[in-house]
């Protein structure tokens, strides 16, 4: 299977010029691996007026498929059979959908992440939307970014919590998302609370 790309027609938020777009309904980074990195860094989500240059974000329903991750972009409950040993989850926004394909590239599970991000909100004694942004170092810190008085922050976490995480989720049966599962900060916070 290859990608489906949809031309749409769209307006334009600062000058109203109507233009067309191209839009994915579904990208297949197996197929496509090349459109893996644009995904990552969310430039096959933008489009940009021809007359005035704007850029703005897309964000109408899409699937992402690679060979072991399904994800799904909706605004309403999906179902999904046959998923064949691969992760399958349903998110909300464009952002949620990057974040899920960066946490299991990067060869990470995104379960023992949410309670990662649980544990570092708890640190901070803050309540901050905390997106997974990469690995880095030697020592694989997580960095996270997060909103914060107008500006994107980011944070270092290290990897032992992520580590300590998997611990926690692996013994406990509960924390476990089959078929295609919403896994979000409202998600894991209902096991905690």
């Amino acid at each position: 299977m290859s990608s489906v790309v949809d031309s749409i027609g769209v307006k334009c938020s600062r000058c109203g010029a109507s233009y067309q777009a191209a839009v994915y309904r579904l990208i297949d980074a197996a197929a496509q691996p090349e459109l893996l990195s644009r995904v990552k860094d969310g430039s096959l989500f933008l489009r940009e007026c021809p007359v005035c240059g704007q850029r703005e974000l897309i964000s109408s329903p899409v699937i992402y498929k690679d060979l072991h991750l399904l994800v799904c972009l909706s605004g309403r409950p999906l179902s999904v059979e046959g998923l064949d040993g691969m992760k399958g989850r349903l998110v909300g926004d464009v952002g949620s959908l990057i974040e899920k394909v960066k946490i299991f590239d990067a060869g990470l599970d995104d379960i023992p992440m949410e309670l990662c991000k649980f544990v570092t909100r708890q640190e901070m004694a803050k309540d901050v939307d905390l997106k997974f942004l990469r690995l880095e170092g030697a020592d694989h810190d997580i960095i996270f970014t997060y909103p914060e008085s107008g500006a994107m922050q980011m944070l270092s976490v290290g990897f032992n919590v992520y580590e300590d995480c998997c611990a926690i989720a692996s013994r406990n049966p509960d924390l476990s998302a089959e078929g295609l599962a919403r896994v979000d900060r409202d998600w894991v916070e209902q096991f905690i609370r």
